[in-house]
């Protein structure tokens, strides 16, 4: 159990690592009409950069503090949060009828959740 949460842990922090980068670092223009992007026109620059910061963070919250022994309970915290910012995007892709999104959303939703509860129960850093 404890690989496979690795393993989640680890393509969660690569999802948001890529999700990060583009949010943060891609023009507004050019988000909007990418696919899924088109929630990026109805918002702020400044939001849409705020939220890619966060997914980096999220990123690093979801591997670092495990990887360097560092206050490891961060990962279940993470991954806690990380489910609460994909309700938000499936909200949202929801108000853009964006279907496909919302089922990508569903399943990183679920391995987070899958990381939070197996690293506050089964597979904590704690035990």
């Amino acid at each position: 159990m404890n690989l496979t949460l690795w393993i989640a842990a680890g393509l969660l922090a690569a999802v948001a690592l890529a999700g990060g980068i583009t949010k943060t670092f891609v023009p507004a223009q050019k988000l909007a009409q990418s696919p899924g992007g088109r929630w990026t026109g109805h918002t702020s620059v400044g939001f849409v950069k705020t939220l890619g910061v966060i997914e980096i963070l999220a990123a690093a919250g979801l591997i670092l503090p495990a990887a360097l022994d560092i206050a490891p309970v961060l990962v279940p915290v993470t991954a806690v949060c990380w489910v609460l910012l994909m309700i938000g995007a499936i909200i949202t892709h929801l108000r853009e009828g964006e279907a496909k999104f919302i089922v990508l959303n569903l399943v990183y939703l679920a391995l987070a959740a899958y990381v939070a509860w197996g690293r506050l129960g089964p597979e904590s850093f704690t035990s």
